[in-house]
């Protein structure tokens, strides 16, 4: 397992898998590289009879989860249509990925998760926050749809009009503010998240496999219809707002360190 460029992937003899996110100079944001390997590394673990559960965080050293899907690259690849289509193709590989794995897998964000770091947070079967830490899917910031999961994963978990008020507007919660309205399971002060987080793990590694692979799988059924329907659907329409007014706006103001003005030609 140490083929990776972007994880940092570890086992132990509790058949606990624990997948980190690595790229601390840029917030462990997603990039093409890291992309790529994140449905390879959750299908290669899935198939791993000594891994019974898997964890999914953030390198402490980017002081994030993740800070989202890295802007340079996607706004670049959203200029070419071969490249953007490769996004498409990983982004459904990555959630259901995700999804499909037979083990259950635990989020612990322990920092920031922005975005395309929410989404793959909030796809975990359980998830364990750091209380002052903070979740948010900003992309109408950046003048684009939420269109990487965030319009599944969000109304799931919240209902659809209290998902909408925070995907349109891009808000970000804490740790606490997300497991009082139930958007993850458990929020926990930062020095108790990796002894809380593993605490879970090791209790489901130690647990009936069979009986809690298939549980999942049975949820998760749910989740893979909604998928199939909506996530090529909703990708598709963010792709059509990388290529507006809004979006050229948000990206100029970005690097400028600027707010944006939206709306002008």
């Amino acid at each position: 397992m140490s083929s990776y460029q972007r994880l940092k992937i570890k086992k132990s003899s509790e058949g606990i898998a624990t997948i980190t996110l690595s790229r601390p100079d840029r917030r462990n944001a997603m990039d093409e590289l890291m992309h790529a390997e994140l449905p390879a590394a959750f299908n290669a673990l899935s198939e791993m009879e000594d891994v019974r559960v898997i964890v999914l965080t953030g390198d402490s050293e980017g002081e994030a989860f993740c800070a989202g899907g890295d802007l340079k690259w996607v706004n670049s690849a959203s200029k070419d249509g071969a490249k953007f289509s490769k996004i498409l193709r990983e982004g459904v590989a990555v959630l259901k990925a995700i999804a499909a794995a037979r083990q259950p897998v635990i989020a612990m964000i322990n920092g920031p998760a922005i975005g395309l770091g929410a989404t793959i947070a909030l796809f975990c079967d359980i998830s364990y926050m750091a209380n002052e830490a903070v979740i948010a899917d900003p992309h109408v910031k950046i003048g684009v749809v939420a269109g990487d999961g965030g319009s599944i994963i969000w109304p799931l978990l919240l209902g659809h009009n209290k998902a909408k008020e925070f995907l349109m507007t891009g808000d970000a919660l804490t740790g606490t503010q997300a497991e009082a309205i139930g958007l993850v399971n458990h929020a926990v002060p930062m020095a108790e998240l990796e002894a809380a987080t593993y605490k879970m793990a090791q209790r489901l590694a130690s647990g009936a496999r069979l009986a809690i692979e298939l549980t999942k799988r049975s949820v998760n059924m749910h989740l893979e219809r909604t998928m199939a329907g909506m996530l090529e659907a909703s990708l598709a329409l963010e792709g059509l707002t990388f290529n507006t007014t809004d979006h050229d706006e948000a990206v100029r103001a970005f690097f400028a360190k600027e707010k944006p003005q939206f709306g002008k030609k």
